[in-house]
């Protein structure tokens, strides 16, 4: 039978361990550093076991690397990211899309929107941006809508050099997205005559190139 100091000697603290898990951070390093070795392992391993457990290997290994671990390790996602598949489905003649550091551009060739030497939008500008809006509604960010021209002069009353012709452009491409219900607040207007040429000027299909409008998107950033 035990006496009173041995029963105190067996007792236990009823309170420990039970808030401490630092144990827990430690042990998720090490099981990270196990699924890389093992990872590296199958890479290295040679194909002894034929082209079945080469297929094998590479399934467990692709297995591995979606574990949301690997998903740390994926970096810094483009700001744009959700813009292009709004525009993959876009087909509209004359009008292409691209990515870039910027944002998405949707560029416009200017033979659809304008008669030569004008900024009156002509029926068929009108319809193709008709078009676009319901594209761009589905946007929340910044539209720079950006004239070009080519580099032969112009001189008129209404526009003394190439830039007051791109920026009358552009000035009516912001005005009728406008009324197709793009909020104005969201669109600027840019001209920049022909001082960022897409071809060379010295051939009718480069000039006809460099005459566009452009419709730059820009995601909003968070601050």
């Amino acid at each position: 039978m035990l006496d009173r100091d041995s029963r105190h000697a067996l007792e236990l603290p009823a309170a420990v361990g039970e808030s401490d898990e630092s144990w827990l951070t430690s042990y998720l390093d090490v099981l990270t550093l196990l699924i890389t070795l093992f990872v590296l392992l199958l890479a290295l391993a040679p194909p002894s076991g034929g082209e079945g457990q080469s297929r094998e290997a590479l399934s467990v290994a692709s297995a591995v690397t979606s574990l949301p671990l690997a998903s740390l390790a994926t970096g810094i996602q483009p700001r744009h990211e959700g813009l292009q598949p709004h525009m993959a489905g876009l087909d509209i003649p004359g009008v292409s899309v691209s990515q870039g550091q910027e944002g998405v551009t949707l560029r416009i060739d200017d033979s659809l929107l304008f008669p030569s030497g004008n900024d009156v939008l002509t029926p068929q500008g009108q319809d193709v941006l008709e078009r676009l809006s319901s594209v761009l509604a589905t946007f929340d960010g910044q539209i720079s809508v950006e004239g070009h021209t080519d580099n032969v002069p112009i001189s008129t009353p209404r526009f003394p050099s190439n830039w007051e012709l791109s920026v009358g452009r552009a000035i009516a491409v912001v005005r009728q997205l406008e009324r197709q219900g793009i909020a104005i607040s969201r669109m600027r207007a840019v001209g920049y005559a022909d001082t960022q040429p897409m071809e060379s000027n010295a051939t009718s299909e480069g000039r006809a190139a460099n005459r566009r409008v452009e419709l730059l998107l820009r995601q909003q950033v968070e601050g």
